[in-house]
């Protein structure tokens, strides 16, 4: 794939974004769609309370109309590509049920753990069965930086749920601030499009640079002051893609470097909860998700972001040097 052709993606995912972005906010203003804030989240957030949520929608529209356009167009159009639309759809619309059910009740919480994790393990086994009648799929785990693999055979079905799911709901965790999973899923996504260019796999790079020009169009209007949050419609699609592409370009243990930030998030979330019931009480961290912690240390929310998003570009750099170096 030229230079040209993935410039072309970037911009028409980018422009679709942009264009749809000004007609669906007031659509979803009109339809009392706001946001519901946390009680127990820091107080400087309230003020968002009411900001229109469920803009996934955009970002999500913008990469499935790239990606079949420009398949289409070049005549790349696979089994894989049918199987990272469904991941992305299907994760999405768990997320949009999560976020419809919150806004009509106008509760902060949607859909159950149980619910959300029934719909992603379907939608994981689907892909698998998909994936395996596509042709040869490879079942082994390589090991970054070195040439180690680790066939899994049948057991790759377990993980293949266990990412796919884990880092949904990681990139879930981590949005919390305005423009933070916008700007760090699109460095992670333009890494593993790097990545898929490298392998020679054009399906692929079309998706993943679709999903980055989509986010960057997106963030215009996610950047903080956020005009729209993405919700669980676009968070839940974002981390069940990232997962699915990391395996299809054989680099399923690098996404824990590449996704550095999604993982740390997630980890803060577990070592919090773990430590308070062992102590009886105790934390450590002022609030999890981490971003939150900085915030409650002095922190303003755009240097948060900041910061997040340099860790995150770092991170995309060695995972991407590494693959390229070997």
């Amino acid at each position: 794939m030229t230079i040209a052709t993935t410039i072309t993606i970037l911009a028409i995912s980018f422009f679709i974004s942009v264009i749809l972005a000004p007609f669906l906010i007031p659509i979803l203003r009109r339809l009392k769609f706001g946001q519901s804030i946390r009680e127990e989240g820091p107080k400087s957030h309230m003020k968002k309370a009411g900001t229109p949520t469920m803009g996934g929608i955009i970002f999500l529209i913008s990469i499935i109309a790239t990606t079949v356009i420009v398949g289409n167009l070049i005549n790349v159009f696979t089994t894989q590509t049918v199987v990272m639309l469904l991941v992305l759809c299907g994760f999405g619309l768990i997320g949009f049920l999560d976020d419809g059910i919150k806004v009509i009740f106008k509760r902060n919480l949607g859909l159950t753990s149980l619910q959300k994790l029934i719909g992603q393990i379907i939608i994981s086994i689907l892909s698998f069965l998909l994936l395996r009648l596509g042709g040869t799929f490879d079942t082994t785990v390589t090991i970054p930086f070195v040439e180690w693999s680790v066939d899994l055979g049948i057991l790759y079905v377990g993980f293949l749920i266990f990412w796919l799911v884990g880092f949904s709901n990681a990139v879930n965790l981590t949005d919390g601030l305005d423009g933070l999973v916008a700007g760090t899923a699109s460095i992670a996504f333009t890494a593993l499009g790097v990545i898929a260019l490298f392998n020679g796999q054009i399906d692929v790079a079309i998706f993943t640079f679709a999903i980055t020009g989509a986010l960057l169009g997106f963030l215009l209007f996610n950047a903080n002051p956020a005009k729209v949050f993405m919700g669980d419609t676009g968070s839940l699609a974002l981390g069940g893609a990232l997962a699915l592409v990391s395996i299809l370009v054989k680099q399923e243990l690098l996404l824990l470097i590449i996704g550095i930030v999604f993982v740390f998030e997630t980890l803060s979330v577990i070592l919090q909860v773990a430590y308070f019931k062992l102590t009886g009480g105790k934390r450590i961290f002022k609030m999890t998700p981490i971003h939150h912690h900085f915030e409650l240390s002095g922190w303003s929310e755009r240097k948060v972001v900041l910061v997040f998003w340099f860790t995150a570009l770092i991170a995309a750099l060695i995972g991407v040097l590494s693959e390229a170096l070997l």
